[in-house]
Formats: C-alpha cells, structure tokens, sequence
C-alpha cells in the first residue's frame, strides 16, 4: 500500500477534499479516499503540493497521423487542411510507427489513461497492443459515392477484424464524406451488437453551406479528388440536422469538435431520440480554423461533455490539462471541477469503462495525476501535470 496526500484531492464523483489522502493497492486499484482525520492505513504517506485527480480520458485522437506533427500549416481552414492531410500522410510505415508510439508515450506521461483513438489503417495495432493506455479504436468510413457503400463498409469490417479482440468499433468519419448508404448501413450494424459512434461535426461553416446549398469549398475539395457529387442535393438545413436521423438510437453517439454548431442544431439533436454526447478539441480548432466552439451554448443542456486533443497533424501536444488552459483562459467562468469532470468521468462514460476509470473510488483504478502550479484552483501557463500512477 501508499498514500498521497495534497492540498486537494477531487474525486470528480465527489467534492473535492482538503488536505485529502488516497491510498492505493501495488496495482494502483484505490483502497480508500480520505480527509487527513479518517484513520491512517498502515501506509507511508507521500506529501504534495497541488491538487490529485484521476487519470484523464482522451476521447478523440489519431495516433497513425502523430508523423505529421509540424507538417500542416496552421489557421489556413478545415479543407485546405484536409488537402495537406492527403498531400503528407502516406510515409514509410516504420516511421509512422515509431511517431505513433512517441505520441502514446506522450499521452502517458502527460496523465492520460484511457484514448479513443480514430484509425483508418492497421498502422497503429502495434503501439495499442503494448501500451499502458486503455485504447477504443473507432474504425473510420469514408465513402461519399453511394455506389461505393457496400465496399467501403465491408473493409472497415475487416480492418475492424485486424484490430479485435482490442476494443473498436465501425464510425462514420463525418457529414461530409459519408453518403446516405453507408451511413445506413453504419447504422443496421450499430442496431445489431455493441458499436460506438465518433463523428466529426461542423468543423467549418462551408460543412453547413455545403449541406445548405451545395456552395462552399468542399465542391473544390471534391474537384481536387476527381469525385463526381452530382448525386448530392442540398439539404436545405445544417449538416448535423441532416444527418442525426441517419445515426443509430442504440448507441453512444460522439459529435466531435461542433465548431460552428448553433443553439438551433442543438434544439433539432433534442428531438431525437439518440444517445448524444459532445467532445470539444479546442486547441485543434484554433489550429485550423483558429476559432472555438461556443461552448456555453452546450452547458446546461443536458449533455455528456468530453475533451480531446485530436492528432498532432493539428495540435503541437496531446494533453488533455492543455485543452483544459485553453478553454479556462477563453472562458473564465467554467471552473476547474467542470473541466476535470469533462476530462476524465465523461469521457469514461462515453466509453463505457467508468466501473473502472474516471473518478477517485474504492475498487477503480482510474490512474492518480497530481496537478501543481494553480492559482487557487484556476488553470495558469505555469500549471502542470505529473502522473503519479
């Protein structure tokens, strides 16, 4: 057994503790979250100063994309992003490898514990095979030509084989790269076994004025790719309003990113009956289109809210604390409790793994993170992370 004791302990599922001690098993499963008047377990106690919380959940990455770090410029918009993705991730597979598991290697050391990872090739089954991270691997489809459907579906299906018995599941990638058929047929899968939904959602405004009125640069972004969207009729309406009717109800759903999600989307998701959850990646939007979500607007509404780091294609760290600075600094008013329920109990739940992870609990072993450098209990540039277990 060992104890630490800081300045704070939060159990996320709990208030936070003054002067609280956590004491823990060999194999970090927590025996007892206490103040320092409960009894003292016949353990040695560890002094610190900061706050202690468990360890944090990254609910969306691309660890395959991790050797494109520093290769696409920033703030140049979501397409031409998109456009420099294509252009630079083709590599020799050694060397995605060897970036993939710096990146794994990264996340560990900055106190994350659990990733739901985006995968659109074998390339990362190595690293996740070996890693001390918990990884749920969301296979992605892309397939805009509803011809292709059927194809496009069976390989994820049999890359979704390569990567059992680990954790994964078969997703859409987003509105704008899925036709109507294969998200139909994501959807018959779904309603069938256990199939976790992650979605990118209005990462740009050309995404809801493409659906709106077939305008905008995806029409360029599909010229550039030689693919003929003639079939493709506006919507009329906001992309994520024509597509929720199109994602299964028997599933966690995952919107990711929602940068130019409006109170109407959210108005419309309400109406159906889908098991909506958020996650926000702030310091991947500013990368790209250096902009943020209107976070505010999802707060109170009765949804499960979740943090990401995305890939380092589009951030310069994975670390979920950094994601945390960013969103302190530009909204002030959410408090340090929120965002550590956002960064770990949340993304657990999503996940379905929060009986083990997420929150400071007798029997979890959630992984224990000290955070020190706060002021009071605010996120500074100085704060930091250190992983303890």
């Amino acid at each position: 057994m060992k104890s630490f004791k800081a300045d704070y302990v939060f159990p996320v599922c709990a208030d936070p503790i003054k002067n609280g001690i956590v004491t823990v098993d060999d194999k970090g499963k927590i025996l007892s979250v206490t103040d320092q008047n409960a009894p003292p377990l016949d353990a040695p106690v560890e002094q610190l100063s900061g706050i202690i919380c468990p360890g944090f959940v990254n609910t969306h990455c691309h660890l395959e994309l991790s050797h494109l770090k520093d290769k696409v410029k920033q703030q140049t918009g979501l397409v031409n992003f998109i456009m420099d993705v294509q252009k630079f991730r083709g590599a020799d597979g050694s060397l995605v490898l060897d970036e993939a598991q710096k990146a794994d290697n990264e996340m560990y050391e900055n106190g994350i514990v659990v990733v739901g990872d985006i995968s659109n090739t074998n390339a990362s089954i190595p690293v996740k095979q070996t890693s001390k991270l918990y990884y749920h691997s969301f296979i992605e489809t892309f397939g805009f030509l509803p011809t292709q459907a059927t194809d496009t579906f069976n390989r994820a299906l049999a890359l979704m084989n390569e990567f059992k018995p680990l954790s994964c599941s078969i997703t859409p990638h987003a509105p704008y790269s899925v036709s109507k058929e294969l998200f139909r047929l994501i959807q018959r899968h779904s309603d069938t076994g256990h199939n976790l939904i992650s979605i990118h959602n209005q990462e740009c405004d050309d995404e809801n004025k493409f659906y709106r009125y077939k305008s905008g640069s995806f029409n360029d972004l599909y010229a550039s790719f030689g693919i003929d969207i003639s079939h493709f009729k506006p919507q009329a309406r906001n992309s994520v309003q024509s597509v929720i009717p199109l994602l299964t109800d028997k599933q966690e759903i995952l919107l990711v990113h929602n940068t130019c999600t409006n109170l109407k989307d959210i108005y419309f998701i309400k109406r159906f009956d889908r098991k909506i959850n958020f996650c926000f990646c702030p310091n991947a939007n500013l990368y790209i289109e250096n902009r943020l979500p209107k976070i505010e607007l999802f707060m109170g509404q009765g949804y499960n809210i979740t943090l990401g780091t995305d890939s380092l294609a589009s951030n310069t760290k994975l670390c979920i604390l950094s994601e945390m600075r960013t969103i302190q600094q530009k909204i002030p008013s959410i408090n340090l409790a929120t965002l550590l329920e956002w960064g770990t109990i949340n993304g657990a739940r999503f996940l379905g793994i929060d009986d083990e992870k997420g929150t400071l609990e007798a029997g979890k072993a959630p992984g224990l993170n000290l955070i020190s450098g706060l002021d009071g209990l605010r996120i500074t540039p100085d704060t930091k992370v250190k992983r303890l277990l």
